[in-house]
């Protein structure tokens, strides 16, 4: 996608970057890898990157949208609703809905938009119960940005994410890894030049016993599992009283030095 000089990420802890862990403590992410391949192409290139972990489709319509719809940059990326889907009873439909009428108001602000499909979760715990849910959801989602004119990344159709190195120890956020990948793709998709493929095939790895298996899926039901379940019981968010990481359109720095 030639031209674009300006990029707003918006979403939640998967474009915040978590579990891609910085020099300094911070998050990366697949956003700000890519964000400096484009900066390193374009030095008037600006970046901003609203996403926060545990935020809802609506919160982020509500609290994300009306900024990039007054900044208007060339680009933004939307990836949103998967948290939502692991709620029982959430309406994949309506969601499918309020999603695509914030995508309209994106283009309607004049930018181009990119849409993420989650990823298939046939392979975690638990979280491949709403694996029906996601695929409804991809197929609103793919259909949305035929409608929009928007473009998809879709992490569905990437079978690298399938290999558990892809993800992190909470098996609900990309490793280092993952998000090197994911930028790969997102650049494809955008018509950027990059020097490595994201299909390169993972290194050969030693099995995993079942037991070790079994009692690696214990631990994460203590360490991960349950304190999320004790935050939706009561109402609460990781992203509560955080800020976004990089909340105005700037220039980039090069502190990471986490390049796509």
């Amino acid at each position: 996608m030639p031209g674009v000089t300006s990029w707003v990420a918006i979403g939640d802890s998967f474009t915040e970057g978590l579990s891609d862990e910085g020099p300094d403590g911070g998050y990366i992410g697949w956003a700000d890898r890519l964000a400096e391949t484009l900066a390193a192409r374009d030095p008037d290139f600006r970046y901003a990157n609203l996403a926060l972990r545990g935020k809802l489709l609506r919160e982020i319509i509500d609290e994300q949208v009306p900024v990039v719809e007054q900044v208007r940059p060339d680009l933004v990326t939307m990836c949103a609703g998967g948290n939502d889907l692991i709620v029982p009873g959430s309406d994949v439909d309506e969601l499918a809905n309020e999603f695509e009428a914030a995508v309209a108001a994106l283009r309607a602000a004049g930018c181009e938009v990119v849409v993420f499909t989650g990823p298939d979760p046939r392979n975690q715990p638990v979280v491949r119960r709403v694996r029906g849910k996601v695929a409804i959801y991809n197929a609103h989602l793919r259909a949305i940005a035929d409608r929009q004119g928007a473009r998809v990344v879709d992490l569905w159709a990437m079978p690298v994410l399938a290999d558990v190195r892809a993800w992190s120890d909470d098996r609900l956020h990309f490793s280092p890894e993952g998000h090197r990948r994911i930028a790969l793709r997102t650049a494809e998709v955008l018509g950027v030049p990059v020097g490595e493929d994201w299909r390169e095939p993972w290194p050969p790895t030693e099995p995993t016993p079942w037991i070790r298996s079994r009692q690696a899926d214990l631990v994460w039901t203590r360490t991960h599992l349950l304190p999320w379940v004790r935050r939706q019981l009561r109402g609460e968010s990781m992203g509560d009283g955080l800020v976004p990481k990089r909340p105005e359109l700037r220039p980039i720095t090069h502190d990471h030095q986490a390049t796509a």
